[in-house]
């Protein structure tokens, strides 16, 4: 296991963003004495890739004082280095000799997300020269970052521009060939730029016919003409021996999302995917409105403003690492668990606090007391940590109210219970009609989830008079019919392309109600709610990557075309070379992915021994978004 798991993407992408910021030196921990001073400029682009992955805190423990916005007002500061962490686009390239010109900053050192084009990076040149700053200019580099990290094991290609790379985007009927060219250009430049930082030439399969199928021809040509040319290859000794894959390739298997448009839909019942669902949750951060109500205030007055309130949710934060995965009525429990463990502790926080002299203080000024006057009593040394698990505490109380919230007043329960099993084709105790007629039950949106699950997964669409009874019953209930238009015309095309996929069959078992969080101390109310326990069953995507990376013959894959960019001629095969099974594997799906199969695949590999995967995908959309796109595509 040691060997292989050196490095996840996460990490090797920290290391990259800390080496830039170290002007281009590798970084070393403790090293003495201050770090240099100096400004980080960068674009959305950068802001993007840096705030999964740095807090401010560590920015500034790299001698960063200042972080702004490339085309934000800046005021000059002459005696300090400036590090850029932009997109080499034209506008950015502009402003960047507009601050050449202005003498912005004692130094510059350009760093370029992706690749730099030949012409304009003479025109920083020019600029240079015209402003006669050229020895101020201290390096220019090409970082090959152009991917955002939010997990150790998950990564997506765009926020800022994915409406570019969107599904819609990809499955638009109107699409002109050009304008297809650009979109897989613009996921293959940051595919190869996640494999530069990984170290390793994967070894690609993708499906026949597809997007992926474009994306997969590119990326290999591309790859391959970086190998050819040996004096610039950036996948050299250095970079390849230290790499998480110094004994065996990745496999990438590249995923249309296509093959799957019920997951996307489905409601969920993990505590990262129904954050993601529900919530406002967006490169790991959710935003919370906190509803301040109307009490005891004068008749007539105004309600209180709604407090916005955000917070991250790291690697770093135990219990999300612990419970993201985890049935919904399980992370209450913990909550609540977590929550009497650390009123255990509380006259412990308020004895140390009083010994410090600290009673009245804020508790943000406690934990930014340095490391010095914490080595004074042992007593003071565990003070932050216990702050630091109440604000977690705190922050899953609020989260998970906030979800337990939506869940109740939508019965998401109900759908994700009756949603599962439309998928594994099991026996319905109630009919559809009477969800989607049911008032009390969702969102106009939620009947229409449930309804396209149904409609996807039928192995025999729906007759034309039944049809019209559900679009009626849609249409009273307030539902959008434009996603189902789409739809209708995709199934009939994929029916011509294959047979519908299976979602395996599995059932979710209730528990009963939920017993232990019922008793009276909890913070959640969780009465009506069922505790339903999932069972391991694989989606699409998994089982796709399952048959791949096992080596299984499977009539749904085995025609899968097959890539090796070292190959010197490229010979288009669908028969593997290599016939062991891969100990590392990327799933990267075309058009978008989610958390529930994110989810699924590291349940999956849980199973696999000393195996590893990565999930990423071209956007990362919740149900809202992806039904949003639909609903587009269906409108004529």
């Amino acid at each position: 296991m040691a060997a292989a798991a050196a490095a996840s993407i996460r990490e090797r992408q920290t290391v990259a963003l800390k080496r830039m910021l170290n002007f281009n030196v590798p970084h070393i921990k403790n090293s003495t004495g201050e770090p240099v001073w100096k400004v980080l400029i960068y674009d959305r682009f950068g802001q993007d890739i840096i705030s999964p992955l740095l807090s401010v805190k560590e920015l500034r423990d790299m001698g960063i004082t200042l972080h702004l916005l490339l085309h934000s007002d800046r005021d000059p500061i002459p005696d300090v280095p400036a590090v850029y962490f932009v997109m080499p686009t034209e506008e950015n390239i502009d402003r960047m000799c507009q601050d050449l010109r202005n003498q912005l900053y004692e130094s510059y050192y350009l760093n370029f997300i992706s690749a730099i084009s030949r012409s304009k990076l003479e025109d920083i040149a020019n600029a240079a020269l015209a402003a006669s700053a050229v020895t101020q200019v201290a390096k220019v580099f090409d970082q090959y970052l152009n991917f955002i990290t939010l997990e150790d094991d998950m990564f997506v290609l765009c926020n800022q521009n994915k409406e570019l790379v969107s599904y819609r985007a990809i499955n638009r009927p109107d699409i002109t060939d050009t304008e297809m060219e650009t979109v897989m250009d613009t996921i293959v430049d940051s595919l190869f730029c996640f494999f530069v930082t990984l170290g390793a030439v994967p070894i690609i399969r993708c499906s026949r016919g597809t997007a992926a199928e474009m994306v997969a021809v590119k990326l290999d040509k591309k790859l391959r003409e970086n190998l050819r040319d040996a004096r610039n290859s950036l996948f050299t000794g250095d970079t390849l021996g230290a790499g998480q894959f110094s004994f065996q390739r990745p496999l990438l298997v590249l995923v249309d999302r296509n093959i799957d448009l019920a997951t996307p839909l489905h409601h969920t019942w993990t505590y990262q995917a129904l954050v993601h669902d529900v919530l406002d949750f967006h490169l790991n951060r959710v935003n919370l409105e906190e509803s301040s109500g109307v009490e005891n205030s004068p008749a007539g007055a105004r309600p209180k403003r709604k407090n916005k309130k955000s917070y991250d949710l790291t690697p770093v934060d135990k219990f999300w690492q612990k419970h993201k995965g985890s049935p919904f009525p399980e992370v209450a429990e913990s909550v609540q668990q977590e929550l009497e463990s650390y009123r255990a502790q509380e006259d412990e926080v308020k004895r140390l606090k009083s010994i410090m002299g600290l009673e009245g203080e804020d508790e943000g000024a406690i934990s930014m007391l340095s490391d010095n006057t914490a080595k004074l009593t042992s007593a003071v040394s565990s003070l932050p940590e216990l702050l630091e698990k109440k604000r977690l505490i705190d922050l899953h109380t609020n989260v998970a109210t906030a979800v337990l919230e939506h869940i109740k007043a939508r019965k998401l329960d109900v759908y994700f219970e009756y949603e599962e099993k439309i998928m594994s084709k099991t026996t319905l105790d109630k009919s559809l009609l009477d969800i989607i007629s049911d008032p009390d039950a969702g969102t106009p949106e939620d009947k229409m989830r449930l309804f396209l699950i149904y409609y996807i997964s039928a192995q025999q669409a729906p007759s034309e008079a039944d049809l019209e009874q559900y679009k009626k019953a849609l249409t009273d209930a307030g539902c959008n019919l434009n996603p189902l238009q789409y739809i209708k015309q995709w199934k009939a095309f994929a029916k011509m392309a294959s047979a519908p996929t299976s979602y395996g069959n599995t059932t979710t078992k209730p528990m009963g109600l939920l017993s232990r969080v019922m008793n009276t101390g909890s913070q959640f109310v969780m009465e009506g709610v069922k505790n339903l326990v999932l069972k391991q069953q694989n989606l699409p995507v998994t089982r796709i990557l399952d048959n791949l990376m096992e080596m299984k013959s499977n009539p749904e894959t085995d025609d899968y075309r097959y890539f090796d960019p070292k190959m010197l001629r490229g010979n288009d095969s669908s028969v593997p070379r290599n016939k062991n099974p891969f100990q590392e594997a990327i799933v990267f799906v075309v058009g978008g992915g989610n958390y529930i199969e994110y989810q699924n695949l590291i349940d999956y590999i849980k199973g696999k021994q000393g195996k590893h995967i990565l999930y990423g995908c071209s956007e990362l959309f919740n149900a809202t978004q992806f039904i949003k796109q639909l609903s587009q595509l269906g409108q004529k």
